[in-house]
């Protein structure tokens, strides 16, 4: 199963959005369901982030990078 986690990254410390991840990312939010494909991983992590205020709430240096992982 896939988990959809939710990562706010700054472009101060990351400059490239693909080199953002949990590990350099200002906060992880993990979306509370389990997936089985990439493809509805993403297309949920993508809808929940649009369902709340995590977008609305950024500052001008900070951007939304939604990645899949392994549930644990």
């Amino acid at each position: 199963m896939l988990t959809a986690l939710v990562l706010i990254c700054s472009v101060a410390i990351t400059s490239d959005i693909e080199t953002c991840g949990r590990e350099n990312a200002v906060a992880v939010i993990r979306v509370p369901a389990e997936f089985e494909s990439p493809k509805s991983c993403f297309m949920h992590g993508q809808a929940y982030v649009a369902d709340t205020s995590i977008a609305q709430n950024l500052s001008a240096d900070e951007r939304v990078k939604v990645v899949c992982a392994r549930g644990q």
